[in-house]
């Protein structure tokens, strides 16, 4: 049996040294044109053998899971019986405090992300502005590309010096966020916000170090896989709230995307964290409003209110809705069709090293600053309105009006939205009641540019989000079939552009309720709520026709093992027993030290099956399952003994559930720490007080569509297949993660049809 645990949580593996890079060959998936269904894993395994490979961030590492399912061995409720009452209120007293500092840490990043960035490029806008109305445009273009490039170049060695696979306390990928974006890259700043929110999270959920003498008998209780994914939810929600100003809306995208377990009082939480992420952004703004934050003022934070418009439609505007998610979920299948295959050149690419990895930046800088600067020449001056209340053309500030090239009294709309934040371009794309302020032939344009342009940079070394360049697409897209519809709807063309982002977003992210709030929460519009709806479940509908979602693309490129919470249609066809392949590695309830030692050196299994046999009991029957590390401490304490006999009670004694707990990243014992001699080898441990007695298990004979339905709701890292009949071992094999993977199945039943 296969035992290997492949998961996508990556935060845990120490990947230094585990690896030689040039061992890995890598080879390009076929892919189906309709469904994007891979043939074959784009990594294929070849000198690792203790777990499966997967590209996390930039490189090339070894992933396992994490043990999510509480240990009830002999050591776990002996701590508990002992545990007093305000041992279990400190408990608790310390999850909210650290829901209370994830919030802080991460508001406090995402002010400073904005701030950075609105000064950033508001002082290269301000210098290409003053230039252009002194007419020396050649002069202009050199500053504002030259200012992208340096940019540009300080991200990307962010990323393939410091951390190429944005990894860590999460400190290269803020700055490096703040520098790619103030580039003038199509990128949002919200992936990395994410990030950066599990990042905290991650550092404060250690539950202590023995290496820098943090290890208070209070925070013993975080040294588990189960509280470390716990306040990553919570950081990965508040960085959505952080980088959108949308509480809510972040407990829904933990909910819906990130997170793949959940319980009632992990919602409580998060929903706290959001909260403190909210009030501590609107705090920061209230004081930014009085001029002290530089460039940055009301318009820093994404927040696009449209409520000012006249919501109200009629059936015509419903048949131009639907139009636009029709269209919409169209045009977003076809962006992550492109998206995926610019992922598979860029990954061969960045293979070559860093100088090749900051040479692509460069020059998607490059073209990027071409068309910035240069497709506002094909622009025509247009006339400022009369009507305004804010000035025309827009000079030292953001605003829907850039003089560009034009004379006193024009404006160049193409300028305006290039020449501008990601987040104030969709702010005059979102703009009401100025129908006529872009024409026809620049939404094309600009539609044009943006959506490949967002194509071709997602990839490339620096850290970016997916959210903003899709927002900006879609809303100009939205804009343009709002221009083209006006004659039979009376919807105001900002509107439009706010359901063609949702259109966008829907066909791209494939995700509706937590899109649904956040866009809501950005614009501050209820009486668009059914329209958005509307727009979010069509575009949906149409694009999953044709590919699955840009996530859940990317998790398939990289190779990680990503479970779906309903079960593929053929495993039922299938039982428990089909996926299983041996040997199976068991160990007996005391066992030869030198047996365990060989065992932990030819495979890399996690966990391992414990049977007891006579004289121990009567017929064979399983005991339990016991897990690498727990092993790894045994051993390092030695506690042997010369005779088969049963020493649980001194194990008991000599150590505390605190001894097995999870250690911090890269922390652990390792095989190469035990120290074992010879006339040790042939002395025996008793695996009792270790051993979960009580592991989840299925007959052979299930449904593997049950099981694997199972195994994800449960949140299982192993799973127990026993057999059906009398006479036999008490166990016929392991289900990990691994043996649900469509390529595994499909490789040992190759008569199966996937489809069916």
């Amino acid at each position: 049996m296969d035992q290997e645990n492949i998961v996508d949580d990556v935060h845990d593996i120490e990947n230094e040294g585990l690896l030689d890079r040039k061992g890995i060959d890598r080879y390009w998936s076929e892919v189906s044109d309709k469904n994007m269904t891979y043939t074959e894993p784009l990594l294929v395994k070849r000198t690792n053998t203790t777990s499966q490979i997967a590209i996390v961030g930039a490189n090339v590492c070894p992933i396992e899971s994490l043990d999510y399912e509480i240990i009830e061995n002999e050591l776990f409720k002996q701590d508990w019986r002992s545990r007093k009452k305000v041992q279990i209120f400190q408990y608790v007293l310390l999850k909210w405090a650290f829901a209370l500092l994830i919030g802080l840490g991460t508001g406090l990043v995402g002010f400073f992300n904005n701030i950075a960035v609105e000064n950033i490029s508001g002082f290269k806008l301000l210098l290409t502005s003053d230039l252009m109305s002194k007419h020396k445009y050649f002069k202009a273009f050199a500053a504002y590309a030259g200012c992208n490039v340096v940019l540009a170049v300080a991200a990307a060695a962010l990323c393939a010096f410091i951390a190429p696979a944005a990894a860590g306390s999460g400190i290269p990928e803020i700055f490096g966020s703040i520098l790619g974006v103030s580039a003038g890259f199509v990128v949002g700043k919200e992936g990395p916000m994410v990030h950066t929110g599990a990042c905290i999270a991650n550092l404060l959920g250690q539950g202590g170090s023995r290496k820098y003498h943090l290890t208070w008998t209070w925070l013993r209780y975080f040294k588990n896989d189960r509280d470390r994914r716990d306040m990553i939810t919570c950081g990965a929600a508040a960085g959505v709230a952080a980088a959108f100003r949308a509480p809510v809306g972040g407990v829904l995208f933990a909910l819906e995307e990130a997170a793949s377990w959940w319980r009632s009082a992990l919602l409580w939480r998060t929903f706290f964290t959001t909260a403190v992420v909210a009030i501590v952004l609107r705090a920061f703004i209230q004081y930014c409003n009085t001029g002290k934050c530089g460039l940055f003022g009301e318009g820093g934070l994404i927040m696009y209110d449209v409520s000012s418009a006249k919501t109200t439609y009629s059936g015509s505007d419903i048949l131009a809705v639907i139009f636009l998610g029709t269209i919409g979920g169209i045009l977003g299948s076809i962006y992550n069709y492109f998206v995926d295959k610019v992922l598979r050149t860029y990954s061969i690419i960045n293979e070559r090293g860093a100088a090749f990895k900051i040479l692509l930046v460069i020059i998607i800088s490059c073209l990027t600053s071409c068309c910035s600067f240069g497709l506002p020449w094909f622009a025509k001056c247009i006339a400022c309105p009369t009507d305004l209340t804010v000035s025309c053309p827009t000079v030292g500030e953001s605003g829907n009006y850039k003089s560009f090239q034009c004379s006193s009294g024009y404006y160049n709309d193409l300028a305006s939205l290039f020449l501008n934040t990601n987040d104030d371009a969709i702010r005059n794309l979102f703009s009401t009641s100025t129908t006529k302020e872009f024409h026809i032939s620049s939404l094309f344009i600009f539609f044009g540019a943006v959506y490949c342009l967002g194509i071709i940079t997602y990839g490339i070394a620096i850290p970016s989000g997916l959210f903003i360049p899709v927002i900006l697409a879609g809303a100009c897209y939205g804009r343009l079939v709002g221009r083209l519809f006006e004659s039979m709807s009376t919807l105001d063309t900002g509107l439009f552009a706010l359901l063609g982002a949702a259109s966008f977003l829907g066909g791209t992210m494939r995700m509706t309720v937590s899109l649904c709030i956040i866009l809501l929460e950005l614009t501050n519009d209820l009486q668009l709520l059914p329209l958005v709806m509307l727009v979010l479940l069509i575009s949906k509908t149409v694009a999953d026709n044709f590919n699955k979602g840009v996530y859940d693309q990317i998790l398939k490129i990289k190779g990680l093992p990503y479970m779906e919470a309903h079960a593929e249609p053929y495993m039922r066809h299938l039982v428990a027993r089909d996926v299983i392949t041996g040997p199976l590695v068991t160990f007996s309830g005391i066992e030869k030290v030198g047996n365990i030692l060989h065992a932990l050196k030819t495979t890399g299994h996690n966990g391992f099956p414990v049977i007891d046999e006579p004289p121990l009991s009567g017929p064979p029957e399983l005991c339990g399952i016991v897990l690498r590390s727990h092993l790894l401490v045994l051993l390092k304490r030695k506690n042997f003994s010369r005779d088969r006999v049963v020493t649980g009670d001194d194990i008991l004694q000599r150590f505390a559930a605190f001894d097995f707990a999870k250690a911090g990243s890269g922390k652990g014992i390792k095989l190469e720490d035990l120290d074992i001699e010879e006339e040790e080898m042939e002395m025996y441990v008793d695996l009792h007080p270790i051993t979960n007695s009580s592991p989840y298990t299925v007959v052979e004979t299930m449904s593997l569509a049950k099981a694997a339905i199972l195994f994800r709701q449960l949140g299982l890292r192993h799973m127990c297949v026993v057999p059906k009949s009398q006479g036999r071992p008490p166990i016929v094999g392991i289900l990990t993660r691994h043996d649900f993977m469509p390529e595994h199945i499909l490789g040992l039943n190759p008569h199966v049809m996937p489809d069916k």
